[in-house]
């Protein structure tokens, strides 16, 4: 009954015939591929880190080990991986060992259904360069995402430190109000697309990418793919100014570097579902396909994927070299007071027009919806911008009140001290009343201790 309904949702979903006749050794070779493109990419990606950020900041990078420093990240793995493997004394053993592996498994498993080109031929085989395809393979994606977060949660409360409690604590609700605005960004993808599976999408997006046509939900997505990996502006979880080092505080050693693993395959993952779902997948850019016929064809569409998903890794790069850390409570707000409440207006707004242009109506009844909603999210947000003005006035009057007070009264705002005439603490001996005349000199002293 189970065989027959997959075959059944496999049959509804056009595309999908394609997966799940490739031979045995095929399909071990994409899974070994996709291993090793994921471990090279961090590889590449740490390295890219510390060198582009280094130009930025106006010094050099790691550039010792290998030429011009490629081998600088092998080195820093080889280097964690012999480090003395220590675990403290009152940590739930089980959990505290699970934690890194639940925190990277995930990561590996969501780039299964990434389409990175189109059918070419493999030794006489002709295959999709995709692993494999599902009917839900984009609610896949969520799912895996929202797995990952657990294994960075159980590693704080696994640690029996308060830092690390923290930290998972932090990740928990970071990756719960972020991900909320992550699925509304997918849901206007699936109403223009109308399908699941992420080489449907792709191919939906031949005539124009998304990221065009539905730019708020790529604006978003961006956002929240940042919050989801625990990256600069949003690494609140390991925030060492705060925490020392969140939830990775007392990890050391191999289960580290796991963390870390972890932390670079997600902006892989997500940087590659972003290229899937908003910029057109393995198509070429249109002025290419323009110029050249032959662009779509063999694996030439790999090489577009490959660039621009380069190009959204190097947004990572670029926003943890210019943004600061944000304040948790900012996080927060952004999340939920923002990101989510335009999302619903967004995709109420796409909802609408889609279903105009699926009955047939006209095109100025569309137009008027699009007209009504556009001046409905400019009110909004001319209210928000009053609203902050209001905020800062109102703050900047507290602070001058504050200031006056302060001039007015020198001990406001300080230390609190103890009243003049009240006793020394730890001694019996009665506080000393002001003389205004200097005490006579005797030749007998009383020595008074405090405390």
């Amino acid at each position: 009954m189970t065989h027959g309904n997959g075959e059944a949702l496999v049959a509804a979903e056009p595309g999908l015939e394609a997966f799940g006749t490739d031979p045995w050794w095929l399909v071990l070779g994409k899974a070994v591929t996709i291993f090793v493109f994921l471990m090279v990419c961090v590889l590449m990606m740490i390295m890219a880190d510390r060198k582009v950020m280094g130009r930025m900041q106006q010094r050099h990078g790691p550039n010792r080990f290998g030429p011009w420093g490629l081998l600088q990240s092998l080195a820093d793995g080889v280097k964690l991986s012999l480090k003395e493997d220590l675990v403290p004394r009152d940590v739930d053993r089980v959990l505290y060992i699970a934690a890194p592996i639940i925190a990277a498994a995930p990561a590996f498993m969501t780039f299964a259904v990434i389409p990175i080109g189109p059918e070419v031929t493999i030794f006489g085989v002709v295959t999709p360069l995709q692993l494999t395809d599902l009917p839900v393979a984009a609610l896949l994606v969520l799912a895996a995402a929202a797995m990952g977060v657990y294994g960075i949660v159980l590693g704080g409360w696994a640690s029996r430190s308060p830092y690390a409690l923290l930290g998972g604590l932090r990740a928990s609700a970071q990756v719960i109000s972020y991900e909320i605005a992550m699925g509304l960004s997918f849901v206007a993808v699936f109403m223009y697309s109308q399908t699941l599976t992420m080489s449907g999408i792709v191919e939906a997006q031949r005539p124009i990418w998304f990221a065009v046509i539905l730019f708020p939900s790529f604006a978003i997505y961006l956002v929240t793919m940042v919050g989801e990996t625990n990256r600069l502006p949003f690494d609140l979880p390991e925030g060492e100014g705060e925490l020392v080092g969140g939830f990775m505080t007392e990890y050391g050693s191999m289960k580290y570097t796991m963390f870390f693993l972890a932390e670079y395959v997600n902006m892989t993952t997500v940087a590659a579902v972003s290229v899937t779902l908003f910029l057109g997948g393995y198509h070429a850019p249109p002025p290419v396909t323009t110029l050249w016929a032959g662009a779509a064809e063999g694996w030439w569409p790999a090489l577009w994927w490959l660039l621009k998903f380069c190009g959204v890794m190097f947004l990572f790069i670029w926003l943890r070299g210019t943004v600061p850390r944000v304040r948790y409570d900012q996080l927060m707000q952004l999340g939920w007071k923002v990101l989510i409440p335009v999302q619903l207006v967004w995709i109420t707004a796409i909802a609408a027009i889609r279903l105009l242009m699926n009955e047939g109506a006209p095109a100025a009844v569309t137009g008027g919806v699009i007209a009504a909603f556009s001046v409905l999210t400019v009110a909004c947000l001319y209210a928000c911008a009053r609203s902050a003005r209001r905020r800062r006035e109102e703050t900047a009057a507290e602070r001058a009140t504050e200031l006056r007070r302060m001039r007015d009264d020198p001990k406001h705002g300080g230390f609190p001290v103890p009243p003049p005439d009240a006793p020394h603490y730890g001694s019996s001996v009665p506080a000393e009343h002001p003389r205004l005349t200097p005490p006579a000199s005797t030749d007998k002293r009383e020595e008074v201790t405090g405390a």
